[in-house]
């Protein structure tokens, strides 16, 4: 039987994956999205600085309001995890669990995952949803506004969180998570900022009470009302390493303003792409990625003039 050709895979189904796939569906391309779950854009509670949705909007409804805008225009939706990408002539076949493809263009909107403390799931998705504990200080530092922050994580990262974080509040203390001691430049910041320091290891969190309470070795306790976790990301690049992909020092990819990746009909799209994650980006850069994916087909098809 012969292997599916399409004019665009999009492996990923967060903001950057759904804005591509309205974008393709509109430009009447044949196009499928794969998406094996876990956008981190689902993790929000409410998101209050996404254009458009004055009273906030929860994540999963924006993507669930996103994948019926790409439906209505034509665009196949697929839950299954892409574990190869290869090429096939001038094409790219993509293989997983139950999927055997060849696509013209392939757009990686693989996003990245939050690195995040040892906490269990369970208490770890109900201190998300009250707000007490929040991973982007972008996103939704407003909303800490006048209350008692920790960042726990003291390194360079960690540092400048907590130092954005005081815009927000004059009540912002910098963790860590095992003893270390920060450069003598950081901490002279810190103190200019009016930033807290502590540098015992927070050994448990506990989410129980009105506070949050942050747990020492020698049996002491720190109370905030937020933790935001400083520990970094983890960008979802296995398939594009695989191509030997440029990263960037924190493994992100590096793609060109039209967020080519370098190998002809290969793109990026959104957090796994180096620069800022914010959901208006991903979306951004989706755009981009698509219009940029339409206009080669068009040319390779000889639908466009010649230079």
């Amino acid at each position: 039987m012969a292997i599916q050709l399409i004019d665009a895979a999009i492996v990923g189904g967060g903001p950057a994956g759904l804005t591509a796939a309205i974008y393709l569906a509109r430009f009447r391309r044949r196009i499928v999205l794969f998406d094996r779950g876990g956008s981190r854009a689902a993790l929000i509670p409410r998101s209050h600085n996404h254009a458009g949705f004055p009273d906030g909007i929860p994540g999963r409804e924006l993507l669930a309001r996103m994948a019926e805008q790409a439906r209505r225009y034509g665009a196949e939706l697929r839950h299954g995890d892409i574990l190869a990408v290869e090429p096939v002539g001038a094409n790219w076949r993509l293989v997983g669990e139950g999927i055997d493809l060849v696509a013209r263009s392939v757009l990686f909107a693989t996003g990245t995952d939050d690195r995040r403390p040892d906490i269990p799931l369970e208490l770890h998705d109900a201190a998300l949803a009250a707000g007490k504990l929040r991973y982007c200080p972008v996103c939704d530092g407003f909303e800490t506004t006048g209350q008692r922050i920790g960042v726990v994580g003291a390194e360079s990262h960690g540092v400048a969180e907590a130092l954005f974080l005081r815009t927000y509040s004059e009540a912002v203390t910098l963790f860590t998570r095992e003893a270390c001691e920060l450069h003598e430049g950081d901490r002279a910041e810190l103190a200019r900022s009016g930033v807290g320091w502590d540098q015992r290891p927070v050994l448990r969190y506990d989410f129980a009470g009105p506070a949050v309470r942050l747990h020492f070795g020698d049996g002491d306790a720190a109370e905030v009302d937020t933790v935001y976790p400083a520990l970094g990301s983890a960008p979802n690049i296995a398939l594009l390493r695989s191509l030997g992909l440029r990263t960037d020092e924190d493994d992100c990819v590096l793609t060109d303003s039209h967020q080519r990746l370098g190998l002809r009909g290969l793109y990026a799209a959104g957090d796994v792409v180096s620069g800022l994650d914010q959901i208006s980006v991903a979306m951004g850069q989706a755009a981009i990625a698509a219009t940029a994916i339409h206009n080669e087909l068009r040319q390779r098809d000889g639908m466009t003039p010649d230079d």
